[in-house]
């Protein structure tokens, strides 16, 4: 009988994951080794969040050099785990289309890209299950944001499967983009919460609640700018203005802002199926460029802030990220989007969003059985005694 679903090409692609995690644990473990369990939960989630960062640049990667659908089909390759096992499908579809979307160098990208994301997926569950199993012992270790976290790379993984059935849906790939940001900032509190029960991170931002509201104020103003950078992004409405401060020569082009923001379409195409017209290419990329002024005002006024609270290297990260953004961002423009610029674009909102997460998170004390645990420590067994 014929099988519904080959899920041969699932296990290959999750064993490939494990393999690639298998390095990242062993360095650990290696590094840490005769410390406590939540150090070595501390010092793998902040791995994970590298690696998720370097991720979150390499998806950019693959949808700046249009290798999104490098491989048609998901998670294998033509059915196989990878582009070596779809040689001949590859080969046939670059003979017909020689600078189409299926070429052997896309979909090595594209399975690259599924490769890392498969290792990261695997380390979020180790430290899940490492933290269920250490809250028995110290009440103090979270297990809810491992197990959040657990929850949204399996919806990111979701929506990079709807990414290519759906052939670069704006809406779909701009939401992956989204949700790989939010993972982001998962992982960062994550490793915030470790470092309050290893007593690293304990209360680190004293602010006022006016501070921390403008904080959290700008923390919702970078998503709602990322947000419209995605969909410049996936609707390649970078070259609708090829000079600045003006566009098109002109402080106010032609915009069509109805169509420009409609959200449920395909790619360059309206709701009804015809053509985007370029004034709705225009009015995307204008109103991301409009609100980036906001942003920017935003970031230079915080930062003036945190320096006069006594946080002068916080705001220097601010100050220092919103230069970086200002300035990938015009040479997107001015330089008719280079591909480096493009990608450290994506990572200097990257690293917002994960900086900006952070010091909430740290506002914050820890869970209330921190004290606890604190409180019992002098009764309780160590990990030390319990390993003996």
């Amino acid at each position: 009988m014929q099988p519904l679903y080959d899920w041969t090409p699932v296990f290959r692609l999750m064993i490939v994951g494990l393999l690639l995690a298998a390095g990242p644990l062993v360095w650990v473990w290696l590094r840490s080794r005769g410390a406590s369990p939540v150090h070595r939960l501390r010092v793998l989630a902040g791995l994970t969040l590298f690696l998720t960062f370097d991720l979150v640049l390499f998806g950019a990667f693959t949808r700046l050099t249009d290798s999104g659908l490098g491989c048609p089909d998901w998670p294998g390759c033509y059915g196989a785990a990878s582009p070596i096992g779809a040689h001949a499908s590859i080969a046939a579809a670059q003979a017909t289309l020689p600078t189409g979307p299926v070429t052997f160098t896309k979909a090595w990208i594209e399975m690259i890209h599924r490769y890392l994301a498969t290792a990261v997926g695997a380390l979020i569950l180790v430290m899940a299950v490492v933290s269920t199993v250490e809250r028995r012992h110290n009440p103090a270790v979270p297990v809810l944001w491992p197990w959040l976290s657990l929850l949204w790379v399996c919806l990111q993984g979701a929506f990079g499967a709807w990414t290519v059935t759906m052939k670069l849906f704006p809406a779909i790939v701009t939401l992956h983009l989204l949700g790989g940001l939010a993972l982001l900032a998962l992982l960062r509190i994550q490793a915030v919460r470790y470092g309050q029960v290893d007593g690293v991170t304990r209360q680190a931002l004293r602010v006022s609640p006016q501070l921390r509201a403008a904080l959290w104020a700008l923390f919702i103003a970078v998503w709602l700018q990322v947000a419209l950078g995605g969909w410049v992004s996936t609707n390649y409405a970078v070259l609708a203005c090829r000079d600045f401060p003006t566009c098109q020569g002109s402080w106010w082009p032609p915009m069509d802002f109805a169509r420009g923001f409609e959200l449920w379409r395909e790619l360059g195409a309206q709701g009804s199926g015809e053509a985007l017209p370029f004034a709705a290419l225009t009015a995307i990329h204008f109103v991301h460029r409009l609100f980036a002024y906001v942003v920017l005002v935003a970031l230079v006024g915080i930062a003036v802030a945190l320096r006069r609270v006594g946080m002068a290297a916080h705001g220097r990260w601010l100050l220092a990220l919103a230069c970086w953004q200002l300035l990938t961002g015009l040479s997107n423009v001015v330089l008719e989007w280079p591909l480096v610029a493009a990608v450290a674009h994506t990572g200097g909102a990257a690293a917002l969003v994960a900086l900006l997460a952070g010091w909430l998170a740290e506002t914050v004390a820890g869970p209330a059985d921190v004290v606890l645990a604190s409180a019992r420590s002098a009764s309780a067994p160590t990990w030390r005694e319990r390993r003996a």
